[in-house]
């Protein structure tokens, strides 16, 4: 039984800043003259980003309380449990807008069609969570079954694409509402460390919501789940990790995460096409997680893609920066608005995360 990607609508925060501006909050605390502040002003130039959002509203100037910033400009450094509470704030209404536009972009869908809610996020946490908010302020049916998945990086929307397809295998009548929100940004922390200055050079702040279900698709067609696979590439462990300090979350993202995909990549879109009978060649479209410009370069280097292959992926990172779980969503979004991806073509989709976890899927444009 076939199982749908309806719709996918994306979400992200009013506040937005240019990357020029972004590298100069970073500057702020750095010498700039300095190794780092040297670093900074290469890696903010070449990162292929020219705007990215956040619900950080004292970025440019002071603002809700002077958060992260004070009236002379000198950053705060905010705990742990100051930013959770912002991401508790900012979190709710974008979960719940995000969820909204799913839904009224699907024709075969109603609000009260919902049976399962599964919401994502690594960035922040609170009890109840966004599942509830999102039951109870659209008001769906109070019986939804509803999950979360935590702290699980860039690569997250796959595992909740692979509950929704499981979930709609089992019961042909279960309509499975995904939301993958992260507030990136509220984990700002100037630094002098390499891997620190690559992080919050790419991350930013965004939310999608896609629907699934085995309902065959209306007018405006739909994604067919094909296939979905994961895998962990060897010796990587220490290259993209995800941890809780006292003064936010920790990112570690070396310099060598896009030369280890570029070595593992075409094996692993080999171990998802050849079980479906697939071959790269029957590839139409490539929804790459825009981790960052030299991800995408290295991994259209591993699979020998022709130079506008991964076009809409680095639009998505030029608008928006790494939004972490949500990102992957906004490219295929993107996909499924673009009438220049037709009926048939098949659609490879690719993110990475904490491990170095590689997640697959495989969809075709119905």
């Amino acid at each position: 039984m076939p199982v749908y990607l309806h719709a996918a609508r994306t979400i992200v925060p009013e506040t937005s800043y240019t990357q020029d501006e972004a590298g100069e909050v970073m500057l702020r605390s750095l010498d700039p003259e300095s190794r780092a502040g040297r670093l900074v002003r290469r890696i903010y130039r070449h990162s292929g980003i020219e705007k990215r959002h956040s619900v950080i509203r004292d970025l440019k100037e002071p603002a809700d309380g002077n958060l992260f910033f004070s009236k002379e400009g000198k950053f705060l450094s905010p705990s742990t449990g100051t930013r959770n509470d912002v991401y508790a704030r900012e979190s709710r209404p974008l979960f719940v807008a995000a969820a909204k536009a799913a839904i009224d972009a699907s024709p075969e869908h109603e609000a009260y069609d919902v049976t399962h809610v599964i919401t994502v996020s690594c960035t922040g946490f609170n009890a109840p969570g966004p599942d509830y908010f999102i039951v109870r302020d659209l008001g769906l049916k109070p019986e939804v079954r509803r999950f979360h998945i935590g702290f699980m990086g860039c690569y997250a929307a796959f595992p909740a694409l692979r509950m929704a397809q499981a979930f709609c295998e089992a019961d042909p009548n279960a309509v499975v509402l995904i939301v993958c929100l992260e507030l990136c940004s509220l984990h700002l922390e100037p630094s002098e460390e390499i891997d620190d200055i690559l992080a919050f050079s790419v991350f930013a702040d965004g939310a999608a919501g896609v629907i699934v279900s085995a309902r065959e698709p209306g007018s405006k067609g739909a994604l067919r789940i094909d296939a979905l696979e994961s895998t962990i590439a060897p010796d990587s462990e220490s290259d993209m990790a995800w941890t809780i300090g006292d003064k936010g979350f920790k990112m570690v993202l070396s310099t060598y995460v896009p030369k280890v995909l570029e070595s593992n990549v075409k094996d692993v879109v080999d171990s998802v096409l050849t079980p479906s009978g697939h071959t790269m060649e029957d590839i139409d479209q490539w929804a790459i997680h825009p981790g960052g410009r030299a991800i995408l370069d290295h991994v259209a280097s591993g699979l020998d893609l022709a130079a506008d292959a991964l076009d809409t992926s680095r639009a998505v990172l030029r608008d928006y920066g790494n939004m972490s779980s949500a990102t992957v969503l906004f490219v295929l979004s993107a996909m499924l608005d673009d009438e220049a991806v037709k009926e048939d073509d098949h659609i490879l989709a690719m993110a990475f995360g904490p491990g170095l976890t590689v997640e697959t899927g495989l969809f075709t444009r119905v």
